[in-house]
């Protein structure tokens, strides 16, 4: 077996210290800093076995380096990293602005070492179920899909909104089912938050021919994550937080769809709970950027997965206070 990679996490806040976890129960990988100005800190640190350091200056030789400072901090703590021929796994958004994440992206290819951006929902069991069911045509063309992403105010966010802090979760999946993003129309608005967003309604044209409507926000007393899919089979429903792949039948396709060969409305069919071994999609995130960085596989949502996120946010947000649609580049990221 490999050497297990001398890992460091860059930043203790919540996903921080989920991060320092998930790399300390990690067989490929070895936990030897944490590191963070704050000395509470050292307390995350010692309970994942590793040494607290309160700044990067201080780490020795690493194999890999998770970045999950506040945004802003994004490039200027990965790209001395990455300079230095260091493997970085970024947190969601990649950076604060496009031309910080251009710059990253240009950083690691000139290093020739991988950039990867921390769009976990990616590796959720019930998700890569649906992509693989969608492949295989299960559901016939697909209409529509929707998101939703609604919680309370969570208190350890503050430099950001919930275009970039929740909203590129959803985004990411979305144009991986459903293709490039040709146009997006949003409304925002902030209730709670003292600076940014903290309710989008958005609604996406995508190059496929496929809608997607999206609605997040921090104003909603209970928790809830969910994909729905629509198309001429009928709907899959995905549980983000259970981990549940639900398809509601349209019977009427079943009986006649295929037969005719057109699609002739819809009726109530069957339901079916499909069964899925749950895995944590951190770990599952963590173990495939280690097969990127020991070239076994190719980093599987890559810097450029990141931009595209990034911009599409960044679209959201200026709809919603330009009041207009905004068109968005056909064929690129």
């Amino acid at each position: 077996m490999s050497a297990p990679l001398q890992t460091a996490v860059i930043g203790a806040g919540q996903m921080g210290r989920l991060q320092a976890r998930v790399v300390s129960e990690c067989e490929a990988t070895e936990l030897v800093a944490v590191v963070d100005s704050d000395p509470a800190a050292e307390r995350v640190a010692r309970a994942a076995r590793a040494e607290w350091l309160p700044s990067a200056d201080g780490l020795g030789p690493l194999d890999l380096a998770i970045v999950a400072v506040p945004t802003a901090e994004h490039a200027a703590v990965a790209t001395p990293l990455l300079e230095a021929g260091v493997p970085v796994l970024v947190e969601k958004p990649l950076a604060a602005t496009v031309e910080e994440a251009e710059a990253l992206i240009a950083t690691a290819a000139h290093a020739g070492v991988p950039l990867g951006v921390g769009h976990v929902e990616r590796f959720n069991p019930a998700v890569q179920a649906l992509q693989a069911k969608l492949a295989a045509g299960e559901l016939g063309r697909v209409f529509q899909v929707r998101a939703e992403r609604l919680s309370p105010f969570p208190v350890r966010v503050g430099d950001t909104g919930v275009a970039f802090d929740l909203a590129t979760h959803d985004l990411d999946v979305m144009c991986e089912l459903a293709g490039t993003p040709v146009r997006v129309s949003a409304e925002i608005d902030r209730k709670a938050h003292r600076t940014h967003e903290d309710l989008v309604a958005a609604t996406l044209r995508f190059d496929s021919g496929i809608i997607g409507l999206l609605e997040v926000n921090w104003l909603t007393p209970t928790k809830v994550r969910r994909l729905t899919v629509t198309g001429e089979g009928g709907m899959f429903v995905v549980d983000y937080l259970n981990q549940h792949l639900t398809l509601y039948e349209n019977a009427h396709e079943r009986e006649s769809w295929r037969t005719l060969d057109f699609f002739d409305g819809v009726t109530e069919g069957n339901v079916t709970r499909f069964a899925i071994p749950r895995e944590e999609p951190l770990r599952a995130q963590l173990e495939a950027f280690v097969r990127a960085v020991r070239g076994e596989a190719p980093s599987p949502v890559t810097g450029a997965d990141g931009l595209r996120a990034l911009r599409l946010a960044l679209a959201v947000v200026e709809s919603g206070l330009a009041g207009h649609t905004v068109d968005l580049p056909v064929g690129g990221r």
